[in-house]
């Protein structure tokens, strides 16, 4: 059979979000070679998404995405992650900026598109590699917080030999520290054949003054630096390359753990990270393709389409007034009787529009009591509303980050039963 030279249809893609620079007084765009060269020799496509305005308004058009690698760039915006600066004073926060000049110029639109993608990885279960600041991406959108500055917040209040040195400037390739590697963890597949007997330390390299400060709930940490940093976390629940699962953060450039004057890594584990990512994408891309192999839903007729919308507002109203658990007004009752009767219907659907029934959320049948349910639903919501308003924001940060696991489950599991279904009747 002959090659198809159209590559991009054949390989999964991958995006990469490039890292904006002042080159002769103009803009210039970029990204890492080395995240280039190992996502291609591990059969994947890089696909560099533009740091353009407006472009965390595009994401759609980057479709399919079947993986997301987030790497270099400045530190995010702390108000999107903290509602203080850590209680460092206004002179050491210009220090800071003064030290790291390059990175404490915070890009706002980098921010959008990156923490877009990485939530967008996490509800649909897409392939995510964070390395530096991309773990620092998927940690703060899964809720969790950072140092704005290792140096003023964690180091300083620490004896002299757990002191560690995560950004320096004079051997800025050259410079490692060491890491110990959590068991039965990634990490500790990918290195066992480096670990000394009874040891479980590495050395990598270090290009940051920021890192993890408070975990998100849903992550494993997978190595931490003497001072106690983590500088590897995944989540368990989302990890099986070979089932196209793949959620990691790395703090360490595994990319660039090269020996001088070399392409040779100091450990053969290191580029394993790559390779695993690279392998859930193949693996999410034929799980993708043969999800939207189903046949298209029947194009309905004008009529049709009319009476669709007015239940599909019907249903958008309810949610709006559950959600936001507000009184309903009198002139909006007559929009909620389109859904309700709709589910009070006895009309038989056929298996095709039962499935597009439950794709929409609106699979609930005998609906009798719809109305009156979502008056019951506002009093819970209230009372649920006053006991949040007396949690703590770690515990409503903990609290979210448990529903939002919940969500994914269901999510799986509503999938596996509605290609049961599909199976079951041979469409």
């Amino acid at each position: 059979m002959a090659l198809n030279n159209d590559l991009s249809v054949i390989l999964p893609r991958v995006l990469i979000v490039s890292r904006r620079s002042v080159r002769k007084n103009k803009f210039v765009d970029f990204v890492g070679e080395y995240h280039l060269d190992l996502i291609v020799t591990y059969g994947a496509v890089p696909v560099i998404v533009p740091r353009v305005s407006g472009v965390h308004m595009l994401l759609d058009s980057f479709e399919p995405i079947h993986g997301v690698l987030l790497c270099e760039g400045e530190d995010i915006d702390p108000s999107l992650y903290e509602t203080e600066i850590s209680g460092l004073w206004p002179e050491e926060v210009e220090e800071i900026r003064r030290l790291h000049a390059s990175d404490t110029a915070v890009d706002k639109e980098k921010d959008s598109i990156e923490l877009r993608l990485a939530k967008l990885c996490l509800e649909r279960n897409i392939p995510y590699l964070g390395i530096c600041r991309g773990s620092q991406v998927l940690n703060v959108a899964c809720g969790g917080t950072l140092y704005q500055d290792i140096d003023k917040e964690l180091t300083r209040k620490l004896p002299e030999n757990q002191r560690v040195v995560h950004m320096d400037y004079d051997n800025y390739d050259g410079h490692r520290h060491s890491v110990r590697v959590v068991e039965n963890t990634p990490l500790q597949c990918w290195f066992k054949d480096s670990l000394e007997e009874g040891k479980m330390d590495i050395l990598v390299n270090s290009y940051h003054h920021q890192g993890v400060k408070r975990l998100a709930q849903r992550f494993v940490p997978m190595a931490f630096a003497p001072d106690g940093l983590i500088e590897g976390f995944y989540d368990p629940d989302a990890y099986n390359p070979e089932e196209g699962k793949f959620i990691m953060g790395l703090q360490f450039h595994p990319e660039r753990m090269r020996r001088p004057e070399s392409e040779e890594f100091d450990y053969p584990g290191f580029p394993s990270a790559y390779q695993e990512f690279v392998k859930a994408v193949i693996a999410y891309q034929k799980k993708l393709n043969s999800s939207t192999s189903l046949p298209k839903p029947l194009k309905l007729n004008k009529e049709m389409e009319n009476k669709r919308k007015v239940i599909v507002r019907s249903f958008s109203l309810a949610k709006n007034l559950y959600t936001a658990g507000n009184e309903m007004h009198p002139s909006k009752e007559s929009e909620l009787e389109a859904g309700a009767e709709f589910l009070e219907s006895n009309t038989a659907l056929s298996v095709q529009q039962e499935i597009r029934l439950k794709q929409m959320g609106a699979t609930v049948r005998n609906g009798s009591h719809y109305i009156e349910k979502l008056k019951l639903n506002e009093e819970r919501e209230k009372l649920a509303r006053n006991v949040m308003g007396k949690m703590s924001v770690e515990q409503l940060s903990d609290l979210m980050s448990f529903y939002h696991m919940m969500g994914q489950i269901c999510s799986e599991v509503l999938e596996r039963k509605l290609n049961g279904i599909i199976n079951d009747n041979g469409c």
